[in-house]
């Protein structure tokens, strides 16, 4: 039986499934060979803190059968929290400089983006404020000293976009783009990396909603499908 569960299971992605837990669900249930973390009213949730690649023969199976909500929460404020080696001290506690967005999904998207199509499928992309937790790295002669994140800890729900269809992601910054767009243009609307922009570019290439329609110099062009 294949389980992603509570083996690895980090406090985040715990307290996540207790919160979509309500009265009346199941928690850790099997079906059709996997373990499904949350099943309510006949809809499987799934809670997936990391890449959505390791979901993707799951999801696959279990959505020609149920409805799935996979749940996918992304830091907006975060707290980083280093354990000492040694007893002493209060841990050290500082406020992370780096915000996510809403468009730090297309991240963990990427390794799916044509299962958003199902019919079957709502992504809930929830917005936290987290802990995360380290520890120090063991060290090596070839390694610099640093620290290991061990957990991620929910401390509060800030909002949670919920996602029916690529459509609805590219909806976020269709308004804001030209006619013909790079992922340089992509990139500017989203305030993110380039690189995180070519990961949206994909992801709305496979979900039909944009196509390459050009070059410019080494970049591709792309346009609005229908």
């Amino acid at each position: 039986m294949t389980r992603i569960g509570e083996l690895n299971e980090q406090s985040l992605h715990r307290a996540l499934k207790e919160r979509y837990a309500v009265a009346g669900s199941a928690t850790e249930q099997a079906i059709d060979g996997f373990v499904a973390d949350v099943v309510t009213g006949g809809r499987i949730v799934e809670v997936q803190t990391g890449n959505f690649g390791p979901l993707k023969s799951k999801l696959g199976k279990l959505l020609e059968s149920f409805p799935v909500t996979l749940v996918h929460p992304i830091p907006r404020d975060r707290y980083i929290v280093n354990l000492q080696d040694a007893p002493g001290p209060s841990p050290k506690r500082r406020r992370s400089p780096r915000h996510g967005s809403v468009f730090d999904v297309f991240a963990a998207l990427v390794s799916i983006p044509a299962l958003l199509a199902h019919p079957n499928l709502t992504l809930d992309v929830v917005m936290t404020v987290e802990e995360e937790v380290r520890t120090p790295r063991v060290r090596r002669r070839w390694r610099r000293p640093g620290y290991t994140r061990v957990d991620r800890r929910l401390l509060d729900v800030v909002e949670t976009h919920t996602v029916a269809s690529m459509a609805d992601l590219f909806a976020m910054v269709n308004a804001a783009l030209p006619e013909q767009f790079t992922t340089n243009d992509l990139a500017a609307v989203m305030k993110s990396s380039r690189s995180l922009a070519q990961q949206a570019a994909y992801c709305f290439r496979e979900g039909g909603i944009a196509e390459i329609c050009g070059k410019d110099g080494n970049a591709m062009v792309y346009r609005r499908v229908g």
